[in-house]
């Protein structure tokens, strides 16, 4: 291989003008008869390397491994209906929970209590130092001031050397966690692993029990001051209604059922008032009637008229017979007459009787309605007066019942969680013991130790013999290189024009996720204050205000530096968005693009090249008669089309329509050249790719593939490579748009791009 950098050597002679040499050095056979030579020491090094290899396997410190197994199962036993903390039924949250029980196995809590409990921190494996005889004479009185000091530092280096010694591990796609521990001594290491189990079993158990009794605390604090304001909000209004005279029962007060009462006794009144009045009327009809005015029904129904009628009748026959039999001047006769007429007007003095009392009972009843009436306005001016007062008093109706509801919530609540404090809801138990283990893991065996060993002892002494061998070689046999070639004087390089030389490999596009937690979702209302537009509030998903993950950032700034090293110089490099898939995800990722360079003030100008869909047009059309930046000499097509202003630095030309592919590179060669943007965006265009989209595509400086991560991203890529033929060496970068879920098997193909 040609090599551009390194001097040429001159051309060796061929084989036959030169004699022929063997190299300086031993054959296979000469090294066969070497090592047999000394065979006896061979052996005797590699006996040596072996108990060498020996001596060390025992000086090493051996490591008993002991293991044993927690079911950790985060959906907790239910006792209660509403309990402290909310469970999670995800998935990926309940293997965060096990993770997290994981790690708290091995917090210093859960160790210092082991520590406690199997007093280790008096063991030398876990740096504890046995105390003098002194020492502890001194202690049994108290005379050993530094005796406090030493427990704590003691336990301080045990904590630190049983995190050394342990390793929890949980298995993939299960509750399982195996907690490892290792010893010299393996009863010691099985002991240590079934302690910590139990220790995390009781820690579990009381970190449930502090955040019961810590929540029953916090509710309890706030109850005696919850039961005094709904205290004073009774107080208030017991007081509102002594003064206002709302009296009643629960339900209704009783103006209310006094005005109800009222105004049927008025009805009732009005009712009777009525009836009399006819009564009254028919009387008095029947008494100016020529008829018979004992005809009306109370008189038919009075048994005093009905007994003066009967008497009447009999009157009239028996002067009917009296007349027929006597004479006119009869005295009988007469006397009879007589009769008749006193009977006749002692009904008529009856009938006028019904008449006066008739009138009576109507005189009384307009009197009783009267009456009514007038206690009825009384009774209505009061109950509008009540009415406007019942404002206020619904008010602290309200206020009552509302601290009545919190009191009582808290109330029961805290009564709940003080009998939670003594109910163990954790699921997590032990499945398998720690057994005392029976082989050691660290050193391994020593006929193993003793097999390394020899082998190396007896490659040693081969290697060595065998040096030794090649250093007594005479050096004139080693002539045989030949001299020219140590004798050539090295040429220069070779020297290759400038425009012959290959061109440089071409820079391995970048990759950048955008991720939901980059972004932050808005919804509609583009318009701030004075009519500028704000592209954080278009409805899109848009950088965080704060900052969003470096990652993104970096990688944006990353493809911003290969652009410009792309671009000429003193002129605005132009980036074009491309992508696949759905006109408004690439949108997006331009958008976001834009945002991400205003960020570190760079001045952009996002032209919408999109001219079927346009949806960052469409976006932005409300907006057109808002305060934009008049730039008369870029246009696109014939309408016009002004580039608006924004509040983030960035300046959007709109789309134009189709055929307005050669307006539209103008109008780029007239940005690039203007020098009031420091960065050109084309979002668009999307595939496939027609004459007028390559055209554009070979004025951009750089390309940018914005590719969903819901899609294939290998053929993704295989389609966009295809449709820009030999452009595809203007690709800086590629944005795999993950703000919506992605299955695994397209994370890994964007890994793979």
């Amino acid at each position: 291989m040609l090599a551009y950098d390194q001097p040429i050597a001159r051309s060796k002679p061929d084989a036959g003008s030169r004699p022929a040499r063997n190299p300086a050095g031993l054959s296979v056979t000469q090294l066969v008869q070497l090592l047999w030579r000394h065979k006896t020491a061979i052996a005797a090094a590699g006996l040596i390397g072996a108990c060498a290899a020996i001596a060390i396997g025992k000086s090493l410190t051996p490591k008993y491994f002991a293991t044993a197994q927690l079911y950790v199962d985060p959906r907790e036993l239910q006792l209660v209906d509403r309990e402290l903390t909310p469970r999670s039924q995800d998935i990926s949250g309940l293997a965060m929970v096990v993770e997290s029980q994981a790690r708290v196995i091995t917090s210093n809590s859960v160790l210092m209590q082991v520590i406690q409990d199997t007093h280790i921190d008096k063991d030398p494996e876990f740096g504890g130092n046995a105390n003098s005889a002194m020492s502890s004479l001194l202690g049994l009185f108290g005379l050993d001031a530094r005796q406090g000091k030493a427990q704590v530092s003691g336990q301080t280096a045990a904590l630190d050397a049983l995190n050394r010694h342990i390793n929890v591990k949980k298995t993939d796609r299960t509750f399982i966690v195996d907690i490892d521990v290792w010893s010299e001594d393996p009863a010691k290491a099985a002991m240590l692993a079934n302690a910590i189990s139990n220790a995390y079993l009781v820690e579990a158990k009381n970190s449930q029990a502090i955040a019961a009794r810590r929540a029953t605390s916090d509710l309890s604090g706030r109850l005696k001051e919850l039961q005094e304001r709904l205290r004073t909000a009774e107080n208030a209004l017991a007081i509102y209604k002594a003064q206002n005279n709302f009296v009643g029962t629960q339900d209704t007060l009783i103006t209310d059922q006094q005005l109800l009462a009222s105004n049927q006794r008025l009805a009732a009144a009005h009712a009777a008032t009525l009836d009399a009045q006819a009564k009254y009327d028919q009387i008095e009809a029947s008494r100016r009637a020529a008829g018979d005015a004992g005809a009306i029904p109370e008189a038919l129904q009075s048994p005093t008229l009905a007994n003066l009628r009967a008497q009447y009748a009999e009157a009239r026959r028996r002067l009917a017979e009296m007349t027929s039999e006597l004479g006119p001047l009869h005295p009988s006769l007469r006397q009879m007459s007589k009769q008749v007429e006193d009977l006749h007007r002692t009904i008529n003095e009856e009938i006028d009787r019904y008449a006066q009392s008739a009138k009576n009972d109507l005189t009384r009843a307009r009197d009783y309605e009267t009456s009514l009436t007038r206690s009825l306005e009384a009774q209505k001016r009061q109950s509008v007066q009540l009415s406007q007062a019942s404002v206020r008093l619904r008010e602290l109706e309200r206020d009552v019942e509302a601290s009545r509801d919190v009191y009582q919530s808290f109330l029961k609540r805290s009564r709940e969680t003080e009998e939670q404090e003594s109910l163990n809801t954790s699921n997590a138990r032990i499945i398998g013991e720690a057994t005392v283990p029976q082989r050691r893991a660290f050193p391994p065996a020593m006929s193993l130790i003793a097999a390394i060993g020899l082998v190396f002892g007896m490659l040693a002494a081969a290697m060595w013999f065998t040096a030794i061998e090649l250093l007594s070689i005479d050096p004139a046999a080693g002539a045989a290189r030949p001299a020219a070639t140590e004798s050539a004087t090295p040429l220069s390089p070779l020297k290759v024009p400038e425009n012959k030389r290959p061109a440089p490999t071409a820079e391995k596009p970048g990759i950048a996720r955008l991720q939901e937690s980059d972004v932050i979702r808005t919804l509609g209302g583009i318009l701030a204050s004075g009519g500028v537009p704000d592209l954080t509030r278009l409805g899109w998903p848009t950088l965080r205000s704060a900052s969003p993950r470096a990652d993104f950032t970096d990688a944006m700034r990353s493809m911003r530096e290969a652009l410009v090293r792309r671009s000429a110089a003193n002129v605005a490099p132009v980036m074009a968005v491309i992508g696949q898939g759905a006109s408004r995800d690439r949108s997006i990722v331009a958008l976001n693009v834009a945002l991400a360079a205003a960020r570190d003030d760079t001045r952009v100008l996002i032209i919408d090249a999109d001219h079927d869909n346009h949806l960052l047009s469409n976006r932005l059309i409300g907006v057109r008669k808002a305060e934009a930046k008049r730039l008369g000499w870029l246009s696109i097509g014939s309408k016009a089309q002004r580039a608006i202003k924004t509040r983030n630095n960035i300046e959007v030309l709109p789309a134009a329509g189709s055929g307005a592919g050669d307006a539209l590179r103008k109008a780029i060669a007239q940005a690039r050249a203007g020098g009031d943007y420091d960065l050109v965006i084309v979002d668009g265009p999307a595939l496939p790719f027609s004459a007028d989209d390559l055209r554009l595509i070979g004025v951009a400086d750089g390309l940018v593939a914005a590719l969903p991560a819901s899609l294939d991203i290998n053929g993704c890529m295989d389609d966009i490579i295809t449709g820009l033929g030999g452009a595809e060496r203007k690709l800086v970068g590629v944005i795999i748009n993950e703000l919506h879920a992605a299955p695994a098997q397209s994370v890994q193909s964007a890994q793979h791009a």
